[in-house]
């Protein structure tokens, strides 16, 4: 097992004015999940291949352990990559694709049985390891490239988004088994996605990306509670952060109608009288005195105990660009379209933004 350092790794494609991947510096412990997550584009995949070695480093370097790796070949890393389309040979058995890398390697023979039937039993494909990748499903393939994984015994297990071809029933139980895996295994592990559930469910800790530049990597629960920045704010959770733009007065931040106290300090360094304001959905209470923000209902997604509300500010008129303002409610005791109602929200839960950096304001 290893650790995983990226020191300020910059990836430029032949042609490109801009970085891929702009001086990535993360520290990945040993036995330590880690997931890459942001949206199309953001580097997520390039900074997985670079580890991999099938992408240079134009500057800056990658180490797994104390070893640096940044102009070694990807076989002398000693990691190993699950692929999206999971890249098996069709014409070969399960237990041939699973122990091919061992037999082009020169492993004997009985050791390969042994590691691959250690991996099917883990896996739980055993029955499975003399059928060829046709006759298994979805889920039974991601498995076996998972185990061709697994009997390498690598230093580094690298994922790349292996789960975007299973339907969303089976994408749930394989990110689980996943998860479960990696935890029994220890092996220290870079998971790519731009499912952001994914990235929260599964990982030890996140790295959110965009533009190539790493915008924060901290535990899920410490990263939903406290994101850096805007961005970071509007991509974790579902629904996303509420955020809005208010003014900032003598005693705080205005809330509509309400006023939300906010030290003076806390936004004594904003850009301009106005802050961005963010509030999960649920933790915006309805207010049955009339006061705080006022919200036209849109659409209710009602699932039982609880209720969505899809509304926007009263008084506006929405545009087609606008995300809408979304609130959990109880699901016995839901206003109806069109309805307006006013929100407050719970204090202890209020994250404030500069409007022009978009960073996190206070502690």
């Amino acid at each position: 097992m290893a650790t995983v350092t990226y020191d300020q790794a910059t990836r430029i494609y032949p042609g490109a004015t801009e970085p891929s991947v702009d001086k990535l510096s993360l520290e990945i412990q040993d036995g330590e999940f880690l997931v890459l997550v942001g949206p199309s584009g953001c580097g997520k995949s390039t900074s997985l291949r670079m580890l991999a070695g099938l992408e240079e480093v134009n500057s800056g370097r990658i180490l797994i352990g104390d070893r640096d790796v940044t102009s070694l070949s990807p076989k002398e890393r000693d990691v190993a990559m699950v692929f999206q389309n999971y890249a098996l040979y069709p014409h070969m058995t399960v237990a041939d694709n699973m122990g091919f890398a061992l037999k082009i390697s020169g492993v004997d023979k009985g050791e390969i049985r042994k590691r691959v039937e250690e991996a099917a039993d883990i896996l739980d494909l055993r029955p499975y390891l003399d059928r060829k990748p046709k006759a298994l499903s979805g889920g039974q393939r991601q498995r076996v490239a998972m185990g061709r994984a697994i009997v390498r015994s690598p230093q580094v297990f690298l994922m790349d988004e292996p789960l975007s071809n299973l339907d969303a029933k089976l994408r749930v139980q394989t990110r689980t088994q996943i998860a479960s895996l990696q935890r029994r295994l220890g092996v220290t592990t870079v998971y790519v996605t731009h499912d952001q559930v994914e990235a929260m469910t599964m990982g030890d800790r996140v790295a959110v990306l965009k533009d190539g530049l790493l915008q924060q990597v901290d535990t899920p629960r410490r990263m939903y509670d406290h994101p850096n920045n805007v961005f970071v704010a509007g991509f974790i959770g579902s629904p996303s952060m509420n955020l809005i733009d208010m003014d900032i007065t003598d005693a705080g931040v205005k809330f509509g109608n309400a006023v939300h106290p906010v030290a003076r300090d806390t936004v004594g360094g904003a850009n301009g009288n106005k802050i961005t304001v963010g509030v999960r959905p649920e933790d915006l209470v309805l207010s049955g005195s009339g006061e705080g923000l006022a919200v036209e209902v849109d659409v209710v997604e009602e699932l039982g105990a609880d209720a969505y509300i899809y509304g926007h500010l009263a008084g506006s008129k929405p545009t087609a660009a606008d995300k809408p303002l979304v609130a959990r409610v109880d699901g016995r005791n839901v206003p109806m379209k069109g309805e307006t109602v006013h929100f407050v929200p719970k204090p202890e839960h209020v994250h404030l933004f500069d409007i022009e950096n978009g960073q996190r304001l206070g502690d």
